[in-house]
């Protein structure tokens, strides 16, 4: 009997860990999807499509029936000025593709491939990005305002850009596929607008942010280690549970208004320094 009872215990120890295990696996497929991935194979950078065609299938679009290129190859290709508003890009490769001043408001770039892409000034309000694969990708000056965005962005440039009312935080719904999240690592946010954004669980480690606006936004349980936060505007912002490991938070501005800055993680490792 004693055999048997130590023999079920062993099998939860070992269901235990699997799961466990298999936790770790769904956050590194959710959001690692490069592992293992040949960016330089034909199927990442080439097009099946000219931007002929992709004007031709613009043309045919209605508000009913808006432009579909799910799954399309379109890497390479010079997009720019288009207007893809409401546009499906669902798993679309759109690696290096040029989208300077496009127009993506309402676009589902759900699970795009867009590495190293250039949306230069381009307009993305309200648009989906989850779980798209952005590193390196530019965005300066870009409006990605009440978007709703899980992408790795990886050293990204979203300088002067705006995030205003985005949703960037964790999917709490999806935790089968793991913490699918907005990750910003060593991205450049400086001048950012984030106003009111939701940045919670976001990944910006070694992100620059100087000069950002942060007011209102949601930084609970951020991760903001090694971050530069020069100059940034924190009226309002919640940093309840973020961790501030190595965080240069110099010459601050609305700092005593911002909400929870005492129920932030390691406030005493921080760099800081108020504004004379």
């Amino acid at each position: 009997m004693r055999s048997w009872v130590k023999i079920r215990a062993m099998m939860r120890l070992v269901g235990a860990v699997a799961l466990l295990g298999s936790g770790f696996l769904a956050v590194a497929v959710a959001q690692d999807m490069m592992r293992h991935v040949d960016l330089s194979s034909p199927d990442m950078v080439s097009a099946e499509l000219t931007r002929e065609d992709v004007e031709a299938v613009l043309a045919k679009a209605t508000v009913a029936a808006p432009a579909d290129f799910s799954g399309k190859r379109l890497s390479g290709l010079d997009l720019s000025r288009l207007d893809l508003s409401g546009a499906s890009f669902r798993a679309a490769k759109l690696n290096k593709t040029k989208l300077v001043e496009a127009k993506l408001d309402r676009a589902d770039l759900s699970q795009a491939w867009l590495i190293e892409a250039d949306l230069t000034d381009s307009s993305l309000k309200g648009a989906s990005l989850f779980g798209s694969q952005m590193r390196r990708a530019r965005l300066d000056r870009a409006d990605l305002s009440q978007a709703r965005i899980t992408a790795d962005l990886t050293g990204a440039s979203l300088v002067g850009a705006s995030v205003a009312g985005a949703n960037l935080s964790a999917d709490m719904r999806n935790q089968s596929m793991g913490l699918m999240r907005a990750v910003l690592k060593s991205a450049h946010l400086e001048r950012l607008n984030a106003r009111g954004a939701d940045l919670s669980r976001v990944d910006l480690e070694f992100a620059s942010l100087s000069g950002a606006d942060l007011t209102d936004a949601s930084l609970k349980g951020a991760q903001l280690g090694g971050a530069d936060l020069t100059g940034v505007t924190l009226v309002g912002a919640d940093f309840d549970g973020a961790d501030l490991a190595s965080a240069k938070l110099i010459a601050p501005i609305g700092l005593d208004n911002a909400r929870n800055f005492d129920a932030a993680k390691n406030r005493d490792r921080m760099i800081k320094e108020s504004r004379e």
